[in-house]
Order: C-alpha cells, then structure tokens, then sequence
C-alpha cells in the first residue's frame, strides 16, 4: 500500500476551536496563564523563592524576559523532587530523562497533567494525517522515557489503536508490522531507516511520527521512499512534558507547537536575548498549564527557528523548523563547531554511503581530531570494491559542508551501530579516556 502511492495524507483536527484560534486570543489566554504559572512557582518551588524574588506577576508577555531562564542542571541539583509544586500523594506518575552520566532528571505529573499530554500529543497525532480507528505501531520505549506512554496514551485520546509493542526485538516488530498491517507508526528516525532494511515496500503504513533525536531532509526522503509512506517530525523533552509539545502535520511545513500549553521563545546561545522571527537560536520553552512540575523558561539547548505565520492546514499557533543542532553537544574540532545533523546532511548526499555513521573524536596532544565511520549502501559493492572511492565522495562533502578536513574509515556493512528503538548515539568522544 504506502501512502506514496495513494490518496494525499491531509492534516486532521483534535481540537479544532484551540489549534486555530484567534492570535490576539490565543496571546490573551497565554498572559493569563503564564501570570498563574509564575505566582505558583514563586508560592509553591522553594528552590526557587529566591530566585524569583524579584519577578513580578507578568502583566505582558514581553515581561517573561525577566524571568531567569531554568536548565538542566538546576533539575540535577534539586534531584529528585525538589521542584515539585504539589506534594508527592498528587503526583500521579513520574517519569526521567536518559541520560548517560549522573542522576536523571526527574519530571512529575498529576491527573490534570497527563490528560492535558495525551490531547497534546492527539492534536500531533491527528495533525499528521492520522485518522481514528487506524492502528499505531508504536516502538517508543515503555518506562521512565516519555516517549512509549506519551504516545500510547495519545493516540488513544484520538481513537486510534495502539500497538505497545516499545523497542527493541527488530524481528518480532518486523512481523507484527507485517501480520497486524496497521496504518502508522512511531519510533526514532534512525530506528525506522532500521526497519526499512528488511520491510517490504509495499508494507502497510501510510504514516510515520518520528522524533527524539535530529534528522535532516535527505533521512527523510529515504525513509519515505524506503518504507512507501510519509514521515513527520514530533518534538518534545521530558523536562517540558514529553513528546507533543510540538509536531508537523502532514503538509510538513514546519512543527506546529501547542502554544495554549508551552510558551516558545528563540534566544542567542550566547546572549539568552530574544531573537526575531526566522532567526536560529535556541528553542527556549515556559509551561503554561502545568501542575506538578510547572518550567519557566527552560533552556532546552535545541537550535532552530519560529515563525508565528499561520500554517497552510489553518493552525495558527507558531511554528518551529526542525532541529539543526544543539547548543549543547556540538564538537568542536579545530576551532569548528560540528554537529551531527551537519555530518548526517552531508553523508546522505553521497550515493554510494548508507544512512548509518558514527563520529569518532579523538586527541592527539592538544589537538583533537575528528573521525567519521561509514559503510557502503546496500548494493553498490564490498568495501574492497568502493571503500575508496566512498571515502573521497565522503571526505569530500564533509570539507565542503564542515569548512575543515576528516578523516573517513569505511567499515563493513551492518558493523556500525543500529537503533533498537532508543536515541542512536552518534558521537564515540574518546578524548576523556
């Protein structure tokens, strides 16, 4: 089947009255709840009493630049419940972030909490073409990560169906795809270029909701053309709420954020001023209806652009451009700052290169270097016949599109590391070893 090849995917509608309400509205609605969402934090967090000592009720939305700006690290510090605003017998779920070194960041939810999410993540949900009574595959991982629950509990405030079958175990996700024929389905990016390997063209999806880890336009269009369907981009952080703060609907013209419920601002990585429209800054997120775990301007480290132009589809919330880089976790070789979107752009316009790669950084002395591994794409020969010529394609675009020089190992094909279901870790930093 395919959606490719069949009728045009449209954008649908959960909420229809909210997703395209008035801007002026929509800005009024904003102020109010932004103005209760300090006055709680200042009443109920008192990590940060002091903090905001200083602020004042905001009575503009222009007065949230005098807010200071929250980040990960006031989390860890304040581990596990510290900014909390409701006492632990209100929190009806908790889940924490992934991350790989020290304690995780810890994100609580009330009833009202998890209601308002899966409507968010319903609106994503629906906005990507998906209709209700289709069937949804949905290999986000189940526990402490926000993605397997947030989408499950969406799609079922939507009325879709809901295939939990989390990550991992690639052979029996191949054979319910194939056996239960659903409709759509969410997971990494880089975990659905896994499963195009081995899924028939013809297979049965007709939408794809990918997201948890950057991805440019050449991923993809291979993975449309792969898996015969088309792919969305969903957005979202534990520390806001999870996935759904922000998705593209099926014309794909941009990640329509859910603006009655977070606050975006685009600031300089380097200044946290506000930046103007069109400009790539990083993505700065307040909640806004948020009970247990309310986040006034939480630095989220991601780079990309607004725009507050309504969408084709009617949507009149603002829109971001999918996630260049991030602030946080470039490489820095030679002086250049390297992210992995940027290695990933560039590879995937090499035809002789798989969409599979691994980041090396090493030091020699002061000096570090930077190592990018590839394999040959499914067809074109062994790394004895076109490990060469793939190596100079690939050191070449990535001189072109990084301004310095790499090195490039061609590997075997299927040596470098697939996704099972989790974030795919680019980069192998071995300079700390």
């Amino acid at each position: 089947m395919g959606a490719l090849g069949s009728e045009r995917i449209a954008p649908g509608f959960h909420e229809h009255a909210i997703e395209t309400m008035e801007r002026a509205e929509l800005e009024a609605l904003q102020l109010q709840r932004l103005a209760a969402t300090v006055d709680v934090v200042k009443e109920r967090v008192p990590a940060f009493r002091e903090r905001l000592a200083n602020v004042a009720t905001p009575a503009s939305l222009d007065a949230i630049c005098g807010i200071p700006f929250t980040k990960k690290s006031d989390l860890r510090d304040n581990y596990p419940f510290g900014l909390f605003a409701v006492p632990r017998n209100e929190v009806q779920r908790v889940h924490a972030s992934s991350g790989t070194t020290g304690k995780p960041t810890v994100v609580g939810y009330t009833a009202e909490d998890l209601s308002m999410w899966a409507r968010c993540v319903a609106r994503c949900l629906r906005g990507a073409g998906i209709e209700p009574g289709w069937m949804l595959h949905n290999a986000y991982g189940y526990g402490l990560f926000t993605g397997g629950l947030g989408l499950h509990a969406g799609a079922e405030e939507a009325g879709i169906s809901v295939v939990p079958v989390s990550g991992g175990n690639t052979e029996r996700q191949l054979m319910l795809i194939e056996d239960f024929a659903p409709e759509s389905i969410c997971c990494t990016p880089s975990y659905a270029l896994t499963l195009a390997e081995q899924l028939p063209e013809n297979n049965s999806l007709r939408v794809g909701v990918l997201g948890a880890e950057p991805w440019s336009e050449l991923m993809r269009q291979q993975i449309e053309e792969k898996l015969s369907m088309i792919a969305v981009n969903i957005y979202g952080l534990s520390e806001v709420i999870g996935p759904g703060v922000a998705c593209e609907t099926a014309d794909r013209s941009g990640l329509v954020v859910m603006e009655d419920h977070f606050y975006p601002e685009i600031v300089h990585p380097d200044t946290g001023e506000v930046l103007d429209e069109g400009e790539v800054g990083v993505l700065v997120l307040t909640s806004l209806t948020k009970q247990a775990f309310p986040i006034l301007r939480y630095w989220t480290g991601d780079l990309c652009s607004m725009t507050r132009e309504p969408s084709p589809c009617g949507r009149t919330h603002a829109r971001i451009s999918s996630i260049v880089g991030r602030s946080d976790d470039m490489i820095v070789i030679r002086g250049v700052n390297v992210y992995p979107s940027q290695v990933e752009h560039a590879l995937l316009g090499v035809d002789l290169a798989a969409p599979h790669f691994r980041l090396v950084v090493t030091r020699d002395g002061t000096l570090d270097n930077l190592t990018v591994e590839v394999e040959p794409a499914d067809g074109v020969g062994s790394v004895e016949e076109v490990g060469s010529s793939l190596g100079a394609s690939v050191s070449d675009a990535l001189r072109s599109s990084l301004g310095i020089g790499v090195a490039v190992t061609v590997a075997e094909r299927g040596a470098l590391p697939r996704s099972e279901g989790g974030k795919l870790s680019r980069v192998d930093d071995r300079r700390s070893l």
